[in-house]
């Protein structure tokens, strides 16, 4: 099954559904520069002629086939048929894809389709996401880095992003990391932005400023935690410092992603 196909069948004659039928978790993954990560779905639902097939979309640009298999052979498309790089694996109604030591161009969303005739259903998909630079702190700002707050108070959290040009399209997502957590948790995506954005005057700060705001409303003492803004840009993906809602009362810790 070539990428030509597989692409008329995505935008042309198929009914495409995003559906509880494929699980893929998690929806996101930050990865550093040259570590190796694992996709998975599952499907729950699967038929004797479906098509397993992982497809990969960029910032700006359309989707494409990484490979597919047909009574479980791994089909990988040219572009990906580099088995250092990237392999395919069916077991059963679990489908993988490996992706060794990622660059900058594995950045990118990866979807797990099953395509059945002609329908094509999708896995919510998953943000390979690249663990920031040393420019992150300069280039995504919070402020201000904490904010006192009473229970059934409302805040407007807020980040911009500055860059030399604001051209094209950023996805924004917010995370929440409270106390006790492992891991930050993804609690908002703006989805993707085209909006002008604002000159800035301020001195060392580059020419455009792209505000993103977060609204909270009625808080409660469950919405304590530091608020991290993070940007997806074509290849990469930027996060600010934070933001803290601090409870009266209540001690409050920060992590530096």
């Amino acid at each position: 099954m070539t990428t030509v196909f597989l692409l008329l069948i995505f935008f042309s004659t198929a009914d495409v559904v995003h559906s509880d039928v494929i699980e893929q978790h998690p929806l996101s993954t930050m990865v550093e520069l040259g570590r190796s990560v694992t996709l998975s779905c599952y499907i729950h639902k699967m038929y004797p002629s479906s098509i397993l097939v992982w497809i990969k979309q960029v910032c700006g640009g359309p989707p494409r086939s990484v490979g597919s298999t047909e009574k479980n052979l791994p089909l990988m498309e040219d572009e990906f048929n580099h088995r250092e790089k990237f392999t395919i694996e069916r077991r059963g109604n679990d489908f993988q894809l490996h992706i060794y030591s990622i660059q900058p161009a594995d950045a990118g969303r990866y979807y797990c389709a099953a395509v059945r005739f002609k329908s094509v259903t999708l896995g919510n998909g998953t943000y390979i996401w690249l663990k920031g630079s040393a420019s992150v702190s300069r280039r995504v700002e919070q402020q201000p880095a904490s904010v006192p707050v009473q229970p059934g108070d409302s805040v407007t959290l807020q980040c911009t992003i500055h860059t030399e040009t604001c051209a094209g399209e950023h996805s924004v997502h917010w995370f929440r990391h409270g106390s006790g957590e492992a891991l930050p948790g993804l609690i908002y995506t703006h989805g993707n932005r085209s909006d002008p954005c604002e000159s800035s005057s301020e001195p060392g700060l580059p020419a455009q400023g792209c505000v993103y705001e977060l609204p909270k409303r009625n808080l409660r003492s469950s919405d304590a935690g530091t608020y991290y803004c993070a940007v997806a840009t074509c290849g990469q993906i930027l996060f600010g410092n934070g933001t803290r809602l601090e409870f009266a009362g209540k001690l409050q810790f920060q992590i530096n992603v």
